[in-house]
């Protein structure tokens, strides 16, 4: 028995499945929803791209001019697999990238990377086509965390976002209905991605999604091939809900084809982890009504667990650019003392001069009582100046997202930076013409 949607009453995983493969019309705040964010995306992927843990991995990986059939950011050839893994790490490595807040999931950053390899190997694909794969992976992979009824032991950008990003990388390949669950069984198969790097605030996070969009692709190629997947991928005695973490998947299910998530998706104004993000924006505001580094003994930030796990992390004289983007204790003084976070100023000596350093030994993350461990606000910012009097602000919403959406000079600021960080080197499309990048090779 279906009801009028077509959905199931008793099998959530069906009505994904049936969900992600059936046909669409985006409603139109969805359709400018997606190709917003594919715009954010596509900016901050440019950007990461010239960071020197780019290069990094540009060394490892190499280039294979003669096979590749799908492009990285900087306009060199791939083969699909690896243009994915490549165009999902620079999106996600300056930690620049949109996000779910609710289920904590960057599904753009993997969805996307997935889709423009895939998009690429058909020699390009529709606008339309290429849009609505797009909000159906973000809808999946940021489903799963909603389901989710515990805090993340695994790297959920990952986990979740390979099976949205296949389920796309299938709609927009134009498989068969009844293929779905086999390319879903195999992105299960391949998920992976621990939340101990983000403990330790590796590089591994980026790479972590990089693997996922390049999972994701494969298991699309696979099925095409022939070979089949797992079908109790999510409910299974072996599946994502018994290993990965616990779903209720009718939290989510239940409002398919009613409700598109990537509505619900967060852009971020400043190159650092989510969690950092609710203080800094009231300590921009603080310091273009004045407040200065100089002025501030003293910060704590009384915030949900995951907060404080996420950036709650001391400052370190040795850190890497990816611990810093994740300190909270040093993207403080720096918001201070220069009103913006600058990418290219975690990689040298400048970040842990002694005025920053200073303050940094005096910036902590407290735990509130907020039981729930996906939890991000609300959060409660106390500064003590060095005249010995307090400023406090209740945080009820981050700035970027969708209760606190950024301002038309908020967004121009981030690509305009993001620009510059790009340099000339990449197709002006993604700036000027994002889906017209997406759906076009050159």
């Amino acid at each position: 028995m279906q009801d009028a949607r077509g959905l199931d009453p008793v099998s959530a995983t069906a009505n994904l499945l049936a969900f992600a493969s059936a046909t669409h019309t985006l409603p139109d705040d969805a359709r400018a929803d997606a190709l917003r964010l594919l715009a954010d995306t596509l900016a901050v992927g440019a950007a990461g791209a010239r960071s020197p843990e780019a290069r990094q991995l540009r060394s490892a990986i190499g280039v294979s001019d003669a096979l590749a059939t799908a492009r990285r950011f900087d306009g060199a050839r791939f083969q699909p697999g690896d243009a994915a893994f490549y165009n999902g790490f620079a999106i996600h490595c300056l930690e620049w990238d949109a996000v779910h807040e609710g289920a904590v999931v960057h599904a753009l950053s993997v969805v996307t990377a997935a889709l423009l390899a895939r998009s690429d190997q058909g020699n390009g694909s529709d606008g339309e086509d290429f849009l609505t794969a797009l909000a159906v992976g973000v809808d999946v992979a940021s489903g799963l965390g909603i389901a989710a009824t515990g805090p993340m032991r695994f790297f959920r950008p990952a986990t979740a976002g390979v099976i949205g990003a296949a389920l796309a990388c299938a709609r927009l390949s134009r498989m068969p209905s009844e293929k779905f669950a086999d390319v879903m069984g195999l992105a299960y198969s391949f998920a992976g991605g621990t939340m101990q790097a983000h403990v330790e605030a590796s590089i591994a996070l980026p790479l972590q999604i990089g693997n996922a969009a390049r999972a994701a692709t494969m298991a699309v190629a696979l099925v095409e091939a022939g070979m089949d997947g797992p079908h109790d991928a999510l409910d299974g005695p072996f599946g994502y809900g018994a290993l990965i973490e616990p779903l209720d998947l009718h939290r989510y299910t239940r409002d398919l084809g009613r409700v598109w998530r990537i509505g619900e998706v967060a852009t971020k104004p400043f190159p650092s982890g989510r969690a950092s993000h609710g203080a800094l924006g009231e300590l921009q505001a603080l310091y273009h009504g004045g407040l200065r580094l100089e002025d501030v003994a003293e910060i704590e930030l009384f915030a949900p667990p995951l907060i404080e796990r996420l950036v709650g992390r001391p400052y370190k004289p040795d850190m890497t650019p990816a611990y810093a983007r994740l300190c909270l204790a040093i993207l403080a003084p720096l918001m201070l003392r220069d009103g913006v976070i600058d990418p290219a100023f975690f990689a040298g000596e400048a970040l842990h001069c002694e005025e920053l350093v200073a303050l940094a030994g005096n910036v902590t993350v407290t735990l509130d009582n907020n039981p729930d461990g996906n939890a991000m606000i609300p959060q409660r910012l106390i500064i003590t100046k060095q005249d010995g009097s307090v400023i406090e602000r209740e945080i009820t919403a981050s700035l970027g997202s969708i209760e606190k959406p950024m301002d038309a000079a908020q967004r121009r600021a981030k690509y305009d930076l993001c620009r510059e960080l790009a340099r000339s080197s990449v197709d002006p499309r993604i700036f000027d013409n994002p889906l017209s990048y997406a759906v076009e090779p050159t």
